[in-house]
Protein backbone atom coordinates (compact mmCIF):
# COMPACT_ATOMS: atom_id res chain seq x y z
CA UNK A 1 0.00 0.00 0.00
CA UNK A 2 1.43 3.35 -1.25
CA UNK A 3 -0.28 5.96 0.27
CA UNK A 4 0.85 9.60 -0.55
CA UNK A 5 1.10 12.00 2.73
CA UNK A 6 -0.91 14.73 1.23
CA UNK A 7 -3.67 13.04 0.22
CA UNK A 8 -6.20 10.49 1.77
CA UNK A 9 -6.35 8.49 -0.94
CA UNK A 10 -4.43 5.70 -3.30
CA UNK A 11 -4.57 3.13 -6.01
CA UNK A 12 -5.22 -0.26 -5.22
CA UNK A 13 -2.01 -2.41 -6.13
CA UNK A 14 -1.92 -4.44 -9.04
CA UNK A 15 -3.38 -8.13 -9.37
CA UNK A 16 -0.01 -9.64 -9.15
CA UNK A 17 1.26 -7.79 -5.85
CA UNK A 18 1.86 -9.73 -2.91
CA UNK A 19 -0.89 -9.35 -0.55
CA UNK A 20 -2.44 -11.28 2.90
CA UNK A 21 -4.44 -14.22 2.36
CA UNK A 22 -7.87 -14.07 3.20
CA UNK A 23 -9.84 -17.13 3.50
CA UNK A 24 -13.66 -16.45 3.13
CA UNK A 25 -16.77 -18.68 4.01
CA UNK A 26 -17.83 -20.57 0.40
CA UNK A 27 -21.41 -20.52 1.39
CA UNK A 28 -21.11 -16.68 1.99
CA UNK A 29 -19.41 -16.33 -0.81
CA UNK A 30 -22.14 -18.30 -2.43
CA UNK A 31 -24.80 -16.95 -0.75
CA UNK A 32 -23.57 -13.11 -2.19
CA UNK A 33 -23.22 -14.46 -5.77
CA UNK A 34 -26.49 -15.17 -6.27
CA UNK A 35 -28.05 -12.74 -5.40
CA UNK A 36 -26.07 -10.27 -7.48
CA UNK A 37 -28.70 -8.60 -9.45
CA UNK A 38 -31.64 -10.37 -8.63
CA UNK A 39 -32.36 -9.57 -5.10
CA UNK A 40 -33.81 -6.40 -3.11
CA UNK A 41 -31.01 -3.48 -3.65
CA UNK A 42 -29.44 -3.76 -0.20
CA UNK A 43 -29.12 -7.32 0.17
CA UNK A 44 -25.82 -7.26 -1.36
CA UNK A 45 -24.82 -4.10 1.13
CA UNK A 46 -25.41 -6.38 4.42
CA UNK A 47 -23.74 -9.40 2.65
CA UNK A 48 -20.74 -7.53 1.65
CA UNK A 49 -20.95 -6.25 5.29
CA UNK A 50 -21.05 -9.68 6.58
CA UNK A 51 -18.33 -10.69 4.33
CA UNK A 52 -15.76 -8.01 5.64
CA UNK A 53 -16.90 -7.48 8.69
CA UNK A 54 -15.67 -10.89 9.65
CA UNK A 55 -12.01 -10.44 8.71
CA UNK A 56 -11.89 -6.53 10.12
CA UNK A 57 -14.94 -5.55 11.81
CA UNK A 58 -17.32 -2.92 10.26
CA UNK A 59 -20.42 -1.18 11.44
CA UNK A 60 -22.29 -0.27 8.36
CA UNK A 61 -21.86 -0.19 4.16
CA UNK A 62 -23.51 2.25 2.29
CA UNK A 63 -22.61 1.89 -1.84
CA UNK A 64 -23.65 4.94 -4.11
CA UNK A 65 -22.96 6.06 -8.03
CA UNK A 66 -22.14 9.33 -8.96
CA UNK A 67 -22.80 10.94 -12.28
CA UNK A 68 -20.75 14.25 -12.72
CA UNK A 69 -21.39 16.69 -9.67
CA UNK A 70 -24.60 15.90 -9.56
CA UNK A 71 -26.46 14.28 -5.83
CA UNK A 72 -25.23 10.71 -5.74
CA UNK A 73 -27.51 8.27 -5.97
CA UNK A 74 -28.18 5.32 -3.26
CA UNK A 75 -27.51 1.82 -4.49
CA UNK A 76 -28.34 0.02 -1.25
CA UNK A 77 -27.10 0.54 2.75
CA UNK A 78 -26.60 -2.33 5.41
CA UNK A 79 -26.10 -1.77 9.08
CA UNK A 80 -25.08 -3.53 11.80
CA UNK A 81 -27.62 -2.46 14.09
CA UNK A 82 -25.47 0.42 15.12
CA UNK A 83 -28.38 3.02 14.19
CA UNK A 84 -31.76 2.60 12.92
CA UNK A 85 -31.18 5.89 11.87
CA UNK A 86 -29.08 4.88 9.00
CA UNK A 87 -31.11 5.63 5.83
CA UNK A 88 -32.16 9.10 6.95
CA UNK A 89 -28.12 9.88 7.52
CA UNK A 90 -27.91 8.38 3.95
CA UNK A 91 -30.46 10.58 2.69
CA UNK A 92 -28.78 13.75 4.54
CA UNK A 93 -25.51 12.99 2.81
CA UNK A 94 -27.32 12.74 -0.63
CA UNK A 95 -29.01 16.01 -0.31
CA UNK A 96 -26.45 18.11 1.62
CA UNK A 97 -22.88 16.53 2.47
CA UNK A 98 -21.73 14.88 -0.63
CA UNK A 99 -20.05 17.86 -2.26
CA UNK A 100 -18.04 17.90 0.85
CA UNK A 101 -16.92 13.92 0.50
CA UNK A 102 -13.11 13.73 0.49
CA UNK A 103 -13.86 11.04 -2.29
CA UNK A 104 -15.19 13.96 -4.77
CA UNK A 105 -11.53 14.92 -4.79
CA UNK A 106 -10.28 11.58 -5.42
CA UNK A 107 -12.48 11.01 -8.34
CA UNK A 108 -11.85 13.86 -9.64
CA UNK A 109 -7.69 12.71 -10.03
CA UNK A 110 -8.18 9.56 -10.60
CA UNK A 111 -10.85 10.22 -14.09
CA UNK A 112 -8.55 9.81 -16.60
CA UNK A 113 -6.85 6.67 -15.65
CA UNK A 114 -9.54 5.29 -14.18
CA UNK A 115 -11.34 5.61 -17.89
CA UNK A 116 -8.14 3.52 -19.35
CA UNK A 117 -8.46 0.98 -17.13
CA UNK A 118 -10.17 -2.85 -18.16
CA UNK A 119 -12.56 -4.08 -17.08
CA UNK A 120 -11.16 -7.61 -15.79
CA UNK A 121 -8.79 -4.96 -13.57
CA UNK A 122 -10.54 -1.78 -12.90
CA UNK A 123 -8.85 1.17 -11.45
CA UNK A 124 -10.01 1.06 -8.26
CA UNK A 125 -9.37 3.68 -5.81
CA UNK A 126 -9.71 3.44 -1.77
CA UNK A 127 -9.97 6.48 -0.02
CA UNK A 128 -9.68 6.97 4.25
CA UNK A 129 -11.99 9.55 5.70
CA UNK A 130 -11.96 10.23 9.40
CA UNK A 131 -13.76 12.86 11.45
CA UNK A 132 -10.93 14.85 11.91
CA UNK A 133 -10.81 15.25 7.94
CA UNK A 134 -14.17 17.45 7.52
CA UNK A 135 -14.33 20.34 8.90
CA UNK A 136 -17.65 21.38 7.77
CA UNK A 137 -19.20 20.71 11.47
CA UNK A 138 -22.68 19.44 10.50
CA UNK A 139 -21.40 17.27 7.86
CA UNK A 140 -18.78 15.94 10.42
CA UNK A 141 -21.68 15.39 13.40
CA UNK A 142 -23.89 14.28 11.73
CA UNK A 143 -22.88 11.57 9.48
CA UNK A 144 -19.96 10.52 11.62
CA UNK A 145 -19.99 11.74 15.04
CA UNK A 146 -23.64 10.69 16.16
CA UNK A 147 -23.08 7.11 14.43
CA UNK A 148 -20.16 6.69 16.16
CA UNK A 149 -17.90 6.52 13.17
CA UNK A 150 -14.52 6.68 13.73
CA UNK A 151 -13.80 6.46 9.99
CA UNK A 152 -14.94 5.63 6.59
CA UNK A 153 -12.98 3.57 4.02
CA UNK A 154 -14.46 4.01 0.24
CA UNK A 155 -14.02 1.54 -2.86
CA UNK A 156 -14.09 4.22 -6.11
CA UNK A 157 -14.14 2.42 -9.36
CA UNK A 158 -15.51 4.23 -12.74
CA UNK A 159 -18.53 2.06 -14.33
CA UNK A 160 -19.35 2.69 -17.89
CA UNK A 161 -16.32 4.90 -18.45
CA UNK A 162 -18.16 7.88 -16.63
CA UNK A 163 -20.50 6.63 -13.76
CA UNK A 164 -18.66 6.47 -10.42
CA UNK A 165 -19.53 3.91 -8.01
CA UNK A 166 -18.44 4.12 -4.18
CA UNK A 167 -19.07 1.05 -1.97
CA UNK A 168 -18.39 2.33 1.89
CA UNK A 169 -17.02 0.95 5.13
CA UNK A 170 -17.60 2.64 8.46
CA UNK A 171 -15.55 1.09 11.62
CA UNK A 172 -16.95 2.04 14.44
CA UNK A 173 -15.39 3.54 17.79
CA UNK A 174 -15.63 0.94 19.51
CA UNK A 175 -12.87 -0.54 16.90
CA UNK A 176 -11.02 2.64 16.40
CA UNK A 177 -9.08 3.89 13.59
CA UNK A 178 -7.89 0.76 10.91
CA UNK A 179 -4.47 0.11 11.13
CA UNK A 180 -2.00 -1.07 8.84
CA UNK A 181 -2.82 -4.69 8.74
CA UNK A 182 -6.73 -3.91 8.37
CA UNK A 183 -5.68 -2.21 5.56
CA UNK A 184 -3.61 -4.92 3.56
CA UNK A 185 -6.72 -7.13 4.07
CA UNK A 186 -9.22 -4.95 3.14
CA UNK A 187 -7.05 -4.39 -0.20
CA UNK A 188 -7.12 -8.27 -0.52
CA UNK A 189 -10.81 -8.57 -0.47
CA UNK A 190 -11.36 -4.81 -2.87
CA UNK A 191 -11.43 -7.16 -5.88
CA UNK A 192 -14.20 -8.95 -4.67
CA UNK A 193 -16.11 -6.24 -3.35
CA UNK A 194 -15.77 -4.16 -6.67
CA UNK A 195 -17.04 -6.88 -9.16
CA UNK A 196 -20.05 -7.86 -7.17
CA UNK A 197 -21.05 -4.36 -6.72
CA UNK A 198 -20.55 -3.71 -10.68
CA UNK A 199 -22.50 -6.70 -11.30
CA UNK A 200 -25.14 -6.17 -9.06
CA UNK A 201 -25.58 -2.65 -10.35
CA UNK A 202 -25.19 -3.57 -13.49
CA UNK A 203 -28.28 -5.92 -13.36
CA UNK A 204 -30.47 -3.70 -11.32
CA UNK A 205 -29.74 -0.51 -13.94
CA UNK A 206 -30.60 -2.63 -17.29
CA UNK A 207 -33.81 -3.84 -15.30
CA UNK A 208 -34.61 -0.65 -14.72
CA UNK A 209 -33.39 1.64 -17.35
CA UNK A 210 -35.36 -1.50 -19.95
CA UNK A 211 -38.33 -0.57 -18.75
CA UNK A 212 -38.44 2.50 -18.68
CA UNK A 213 -37.05 2.59 -22.19
CA UNK A 214 -40.00 0.50 -23.47
CA UNK A 215 -42.71 2.73 -21.61
CA UNK A 216 -41.23 5.79 -23.08
CA UNK A 217 -40.78 3.80 -26.78
CA UNK A 218 -44.82 2.97 -25.95
CA UNK A 219 -45.45 6.42 -25.11
CA UNK A 220 -43.98 7.44 -28.29
CA UNK A 221 -46.41 5.14 -30.61
CA UNK A 222 -49.50 5.76 -28.71
CA UNK A 223 -49.51 9.23 -27.18
CA UNK A 224 -53.24 8.93 -25.81
CA UNK A 225 -51.80 7.33 -22.90
CA UNK A 226 -51.69 8.63 -19.70
CA UNK A 227 -49.18 9.53 -16.77
CA UNK A 228 -51.52 6.68 -14.30
CA UNK A 229 -51.70 4.54 -17.79
CA UNK A 230 -48.01 4.57 -17.55
CA UNK A 231 -47.95 4.24 -14.02
CA UNK A 232 -49.99 1.27 -13.91
CA UNK A 233 -47.94 -0.03 -17.13
CA UNK A 234 -45.03 0.53 -14.81
CA UNK A 235 -46.08 -1.70 -12.20
CA UNK A 236 -47.01 -4.52 -14.38
CA UNK A 237 -43.29 -4.64 -15.20
CA UNK A 238 -42.49 -4.49 -11.84
CA UNK A 239 -44.08 -7.82 -11.43
CA UNK A 240 -47.17 -6.67 -9.66
CA UNK A 241 -50.63 -8.89 -9.72
CA UNK A 242 -53.86 -6.12 -9.98
CA UNK A 243 -54.10 -6.44 -6.06
CA UNK A 244 -50.45 -5.27 -5.31
CA UNK A 245 -50.67 -2.89 -8.54
CA UNK A 246 -54.19 -1.55 -6.50
CA UNK A 247 -52.28 -1.14 -3.39
CA UNK A 248 -49.09 0.55 -4.95
CA UNK A 249 -51.24 3.07 -7.07
CA UNK A 250 -53.95 3.83 -3.93
CA UNK A 251 -56.72 2.05 -5.61
CA UNK A 252 -59.90 -0.27 -5.07
CA UNK A 253 -59.16 -3.63 -6.54
CA UNK A 254 -62.18 -2.89 -8.99
CA UNK A 255 -60.07 0.56 -10.32
CA UNK A 256 -57.12 -0.91 -10.85
CA UNK A 257 -58.47 -3.46 -13.26
CA UNK A 258 -61.08 -0.74 -14.76
CA UNK A 259 -57.54 1.13 -15.87
CA UNK A 260 -56.00 -2.09 -17.10
CA UNK A 261 -59.25 -2.73 -19.49
CA UNK A 262 -58.98 0.72 -20.29
CA UNK A 263 -55.28 0.62 -21.20
CA UNK A 264 -55.97 -2.47 -23.28
CA UNK A 265 -58.51 -0.72 -25.16
CA UNK A 266 -56.18 2.11 -25.97
CA UNK A 267 -53.73 0.00 -26.81
CA UNK A 268 -56.20 -2.46 -29.31
CA UNK A 269 -54.83 -5.60 -27.31
CA UNK A 270 -57.62 -8.36 -25.37
CA UNK A 271 -55.46 -9.02 -22.76
CA UNK A 272 -51.68 -9.52 -20.40
CA UNK A 273 -49.92 -11.52 -23.42
CA UNK A 274 -50.43 -8.85 -26.31
CA UNK A 275 -49.62 -6.48 -24.16
CA UNK A 276 -46.03 -7.82 -23.66
CA UNK A 277 -45.85 -8.55 -27.66
CA UNK A 278 -46.72 -5.00 -27.59
CA UNK A 279 -44.26 -3.65 -25.27
CA UNK A 280 -41.20 -5.74 -26.89
CA UNK A 281 -41.93 -5.54 -30.52
CA UNK A 282 -39.49 -3.63 -32.83
CA UNK A 283 -40.27 -0.39 -33.84
CA UNK A 284 -40.88 -0.45 -37.79
CA UNK A 285 -37.79 0.35 -40.09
Amino acid sequence: MAVAEARNWWVLPPATAAGPAVELPLAQVSALLQKLGLSGRHAVAEDLLRIVGAQVPMAQCTIFSFEGDSPPRTVAVGDRSRTAALRRITEDYVTRFHPLDGSREAMRAEFGAARRASAAWPHTVLHRQRPADIAHPAYRRVCYELPQVAERLALLTLYDGWRWLSVNFYRGTEHGPLGPADLRTLEALAPLVVHAVRLHYAGHLFDADLAEWLLARLHRRHPVLTKRDLDVLRALLDGLDNAALAQRLGLELSSAQTYLKRIHRKLGVSGQRELLGLLVRPDAA
